[in-house]
């Protein structure tokens, strides 16, 4: 921690979460269980996270394509994740954190719609740390959605073919209200991003690490931290240009 520079922080990180199933299935366990594991990295990384400073923190938690997985899983993970948001959420709000689901939400049970959008409610004013939570998450989806978005507005004379610019797409993606992550974190040894922020993700530092996700612990934040404040991000530009300014 002592060595983390404050003013070369991220605003916002993104992590994917991987490793639940495989972390249980060498502890001799079952896939569900490495995931209620994986509730508790998702917390102390969360402490981490405002304990540092960093002002969002998105985590990928259910792909549009998990739902093709056994369906005890999915069945499994739905109830996770309203058990999880009702225990968590008081907590979540005594720390000022504020709570934010992105995603195709109307694929998930009602019940757990209801926990979200309570979670959403009950944090909608707190100032702290934005905990982003992408469930039922495909970017593909989102760049579609988007596209259909501004095709509507375009039929219905708000908007003009030439007025389309990246500004016009980036308000129509669901995470129009945070920046673009700076950093995002691969646990679980996998080198790629998985239909995750696809368009959101264009310049930021990538960080792989082995470290099965319920093992992700404060330290390996750090760790990808200390790796990003490292990095000379020049954005297009030269490192002499990066230097002049």
């Amino acid at each position: 921690m002592e060595n983390l520079d404050p003013n070369k922080l991220p605003k916002h990180i993104a992590i994917i979460m991987d490793g639940n199933g495989r972390w249980a299935q060498e502890q001799g366990q079952d896939r569900l269980f490495g995931h209620y594991e994986g509730v508790i990295s998702v917390r102390k990384v969360v402490e981490a996270a405002t304990e540092i400073g960093i002002q969002y923190l998105t985590l990928y938690a259910f792909s549009t394509e998990n739902w093709d997985r056994p369906e005890l899983e999915v069945n499994g993970l739905m109830s996770l994740f309203v058990d999880t948001i009702a225990k968590e959420v008081p907590d979540l709000h005594k720390n000022n954190i504020k709570l934010h689901f992105i995603g195709n939400l109307a694929l998930l049970p009602g019940d757990a719609q209801k926990a979200l959008e309570a979670g959403m409610r009950q944090t909608a004013q707190n100032t702290g740390l934005t905990l982003i939570i992408a469930l039922s998450y495909s970017s593909r989806w989102e760049l579609t959605e988007a596209a259909k978005k501004i095709a509507l507005q375009v039929q219905t004379g708000q908007l003009t073919i030439d007025q389309i610019n990246e500004a016009t797409l980036s308000k129509n993606l669901t995470t129009n209200a945070f920046p673009d992550p700076e950093l995002m974190i691969r646990t679980s040894g996998e080198y790629r991003i998985s239909n995750f922020l696809l368009y959101q993700l264009a310049y930021a530092e990538l960080y792989f690490t082995n470290t099965r996700w319920p093992n992700f612990r404060k330290k390996d934040l750090v760790e990808a931290l200390l790796d990003y404040q490292s990095r000379e991000r020049r954005f297009g530009k030269t490192s002499q240009q990066i230097k002049s300014n």
